[in-house]
């Protein structure tokens, strides 16, 4: 869960539990991630991997990202605020693989796409498990080619970023998790890591009963007591008025679930810019926070999210995985 919610506290407190937690390495540099590691590594010597944003290519159209920025500018006229520049940068991609080679984490993720196969193999030879996300059976055919050691298949119900390895809106982009898992082991046959909607010891016995070997879950955990998600989204996310969650690209040009809120309904159509326009808009998505306006955050949240809930990480891991093998959670 990158932006903030995944903590090493929230790591440690996963693998006290027996789980593994996974540092999000998206939007930090390679310096702020390898502190994470080295707090993780302080705390435990579990298992505990990273996950990085593998980055694409610029917008593919300068002119509607410039018509969308000139909207967003109300709305930062609204809160007092400069918008962010609409810039294209790789998310301190290759000094992130240099801080992961130098001391190899247990499992290294990647989310976007597929890296080279020569960091694949490096990684490997180095000691680390590599993933990649995959959110088709197309891609989990590419990720396959690669010789990863397994896939995190993530279904449409997921909260945050859509995995896809092309930012467009090609048709039937979009699987439930349990027909993309169903695929996905017809044409695959790597150990798979279902995400997507699951909140609870049913949902993680369904996938498991489905053929995935382990389940990834994040939005369930947006409300623990060591996530550092934003006291108003933690809220936001048992806020009656909260209703459902959407894909959208409006605050990061990425398609995104979130929280339905104002700032999704008033920008609807929006160009596939990213990680353009999530610069442009994090200015503004701070000071909405600051304001205590959950209208114009991003609550990035699973179909699941209304069964999130405020204990400890233990806590939850302990009753999704009531009853199941440890080695499940």
């Amino acid at each position: 869960m990158a932006g903030g919610p995944t903590t090493p506290a929230l790591v440690n407190a996963a693998a006290v539990a027996g789980a593994m937690g996974i540092l999000a390495a998206g939007y930090k540099t390679a310096a702020e991630m390898q502190a994470e590691i080295a707090a993780v590594r302080s705390a435990t010597s579990a298992a505990f991997g990273v996950n990085v944003f593998v980055p694409g290519e610029a917008a593919p159209d300068p002119e509607a990202l410039a018509a969308y920025v000139g909207l967003l500018e109300e709305e930062a006229a609204v809160l007092g605020v400069t918008l962010g520049a609409p810039r294209w940068d790789d998310d301190d991609y290759g000094a992130k693989l240099d801080v992961l080679l130098a001391a190899p984490p247990p499992l290294v993720s990647f989310t976007f796409g597929c890296p080279p196969s020569d960091v694949v193999r490096t990684l490997q030879a180095a000691g680390s498990l590599v993933a990649v996300t995959v959110t088709t059976p197309a891609e989990a055919v590419l990720a396959q080619r690669l010789d990863v050691d397994c896939l995190c298949v993530q279904g449409i119900e997921a909260g945050a970023h859509r995995g896809t390895f092309i930012n467009d809106d090609r048709p039937a982009q979009d699987h439930p998790l349990s027909a993309l898992l169903a695929d996905v082991r017809r044409s695959c046959d790597l150990p798979l890591v279902a995400a997507g909607g699951i909140a609870d010891r049913e949902g993680v016995a369904a996938v498991l009963a489905a053929g995935a070997t382990q389940v990834q879950l994040g939005t369930a955990f947006l409300r623990c007591t060591e996530s550092g998600a934003h006291p108003l989204y933690k809220a936001a996310l048992a806020d009656p008025r909260f209703t459902s969650s959407a894909v959208t690209r409006a605050f990061s040009g990425r398609r995104a679930r979130s929280l339905v809120n104002g700032f999704m309904r008033a920008h609807e159509d929006v160009p596939p810019a990213y990680p353009e326009i999530n610069h442009v808009t994090r200015p503004l998505r701070a000071a909405a926070a600051a304001a205590g306006d959950p209208d114009r955050m991003s609550l990035y949240a699973g179909e699941g999210f209304r069964r999130a809930e405020e204990r400890s990480a233990g806590e939850i891991i302990e009753r999704l995985t009531a009853g199941l093998e440890r080695s499940t959670s």
